[in-house]
């Protein structure tokens, strides 16, 4: 399904039956309705970040509901679009942290090929309608990726912003590796701690620690 060690990781979840059953009705909910990303980005993420390259994981809730904006990376939007306000936080953060000068669009694919993890907790949502795939059962294959992610020998980071991808830490149990958290980087919630968190500075500093190469962060270069 994705074309790597993903697949060999993740092939109890591809050959189980309920995953089976579950995916055809992800196929019904795209026929019957407007869902985002397009059905060829779901598992863009995995796709664009190999098992062994991941080095550290951001984890999203859900993909962006408006036109054109998802394509199965968290937080992130393709050239052209409109950059999201968390996003913009993001990028804020960045330039605070790393004094990396702002992005002028949205799409986060660099990063992903560093080998930073991009995931959503859900890896679809109905058009306009934030969060209106929780619980369809999505969770079950992204808290199985953590999961699996926790077991690796390489430190990884997992960078939790918010409630809900801080949902995910009870499956980092392994010492090796460094949880970040912080408020989301949403308008409502960035100053109350997101900003000054200095996310991208304490992992590469943690990599270097590890002796692995850091993350290029700059998406201008």
């Amino acid at each position: 399904m994705i074309g790597n060690d993903w697949d060999q990781k993740l092939e109890i979840i591809w050959q189980s039956s309920g995953f089976k059953k579950f995916m055809n009705l992800v196929d019904k909910e795209y026929q019957t309705k407007t869902i985002f990303p397009p059905k060829n980005y779901i598992f863009n993420a995995l796709k664009l970040t190999p098992y062994k390259n991941v080095k550290v994981v951001i984890v999203g809730q859900d993909p962006y509901h408006g036109q054109g904006e998802a394509h199965g990376l968290s937080f992130s939007v393709l050239k052209g679009v409109k950059i999201p306000p968390s996003l913009q936080n993001i990028y804020k953060e960045l330039q605070d942290d790393l004094n990396i000068k702002m992005c002028p669009d949205g799409d986060l694919t660099k990063w992903a090929k560093e080998g930073v993890l991009l995931l959503n907790a859900v890896l679809t949502v109905v058009k306009d309608t934030p969060a209106s795939h929780r619980n369809l059962g999505w969770e079950r294959l992204t808290d199985y990726i953590i999961k699996i992610l926790n077991e690796k020998e390489e430190p990884i980071v997992f960078i939790l912003w918010g409630n809900f991808a801080k949902e995910k830490a009870k499956y980092i149990t392994n010492p090796r590796h460094l949880i970040i958290t912080s408020p989301h980087p949403s308008p409502f919630s960035a100053r109350y701690g997101f900003f000054g968190s200095k996310p991208f500075s304490r992992t590469n500093e943690f990599l270097k620690q590890n002796g692995l190469k850091p993350i290029n962060w700059d998406l201008n270069e």
